[in-house]
């Protein structure tokens, strides 16, 4: 016998599992946009099977944009958490419910307390299946029933990802109370459950 499939065998595996194996990645990218990026990196770090999370600046036209930029409106990005999991441990259709859970989708370039385009919500795929799987998640939702407004969501590939500066990466760890505190002040918490019922995560 082979000895790779001795081996393979010896450890309780078929040929289909091998396969299987070795065609999920071990890693995947996701991006999504929903407000304050604070918010967004702690919502996702929650999901059992995220790996990292990473605060930044996604569909502008400005290279390597400082959250002053950002701020001040015109670059075009919005301000967004780029998510690397494990598919292995959490599909990215999971990503999309979480995603969804976490945001107001009706509201436009704006997300609860805080307004304008770098507030928009977005989804930023990065390959064909990912795009699929959104804009259904997109139809099914706007098809529910459940809002009486238009989807504001956007559903777009993926650009470049600009990580923000470095006090902006788990803010919600460094400065726990001044994070809860925004995120009380700012409604957030108090939106999302008017809009979809309370959650054992808030």
């Amino acid at each position: 016998m082979n000895r790779f499939f001795a081996i393979v065998l010896a450890a309780g595996l078929t040929a289909t599992g091998v396969a299987w194996a070795q065609s999920v990645p071990k890693t995947a990218k996701a991006t999504f946009a929903g407000g304050c990026f604070w918010c967004v990196e702690a919502d996702f770090d929650k999901v059992n099977g995220v790996i990292s999370t990473t605060s930044g600046y996604i569909g502008g036209k400005v290279a390597n944009p400082t959250y002053q930029q950002v701020a001040r409106g015109g670059t075009g990005h919005a301000e967004a958490v780029e998510v690397v999991y494990d598919p292995g441990k959490v599909s990215y259709q999971k990503l999309l419910e979480v995603f969804w859970r976490n945001i107001d989708p009706v509201a436009k370039d704006r997300q609860f307390c805080d307004s304008g385009d770098m507030y928009r919500s977005g989804i930023f795929v990065h390959d064909a299946e990912q795009l699929k799987l959104a804009e259904k998640s997109r139809k099914d939702l706007e098809s529910s029933g459940k809002f009486t407004l238009p989807i504001q969501t956007e559903v777009v590939l993926a650009t470049k990802f600009y990580p923000a500066e470095d006090y902006h990466q788990d803010y919600y760890l460094k400065n726990a109370s001044k994070y809860k505190f925004y995120r009380w002040n700012c409604g957030r918490d108090q939106r999302l459950e008017q809009i979809w019922g309370k959650s054992p995560t808030h």
